[in-house]
């Protein structure tokens, strides 16, 4: 499955994706606990950006690796970003249950790469 999304900075410094019609709470698209920094890393300095994901290979995209499922009470799953730019990062970050909403589970391998505009 392939979709893409746009996501933005607020004047606060909160990174969130913007998924139409979503009906939960907004606070649930922020991105937080490592998953704000991979934001900054693809915005490259820009406040918003579009970036399309897959559980399925893509052509010039990086590359999320699941770790471990996040705590029962808290939900989620933790994944790691090996690279990015041609620089490693090993930087492990969590994404929430919207993640499972998405693709219908917690991929092993999430790929992404930015579009622009």
């Amino acid at each position: 499955m392939e979709v893409t999304y746009r996501f933005y900075k607020t004047p606060e410094s909160r990174w969130f994706v913007d998924i139409p019609k979503w009906e939960g709470d907004i606070d649930e698209l922020e991105m937080i606990s490592g998953a704000d920094y991979l934001c900054e890393l693809i915005a490259q300095g820009d406040s918003e950006f579009k970036c399309t994901l897959s559980d399925e290979k893509m052509k010039a995209s990086y590359t999320l690796i699941k770790t471990k499922d996040g705590k029962k009470e808290i939900g989620g799953a933790w994944y790691v970003l090996p690279s990015i730019y041609s620089i490693d990062y090993n930087l492990d970050l969590w994404l929430c249950d919207v993640t499972a909403k998405i693709f219908e589970r917690f991929p092993d391998i999430i790929y992404f790469y930015r579009n622009h505009f």
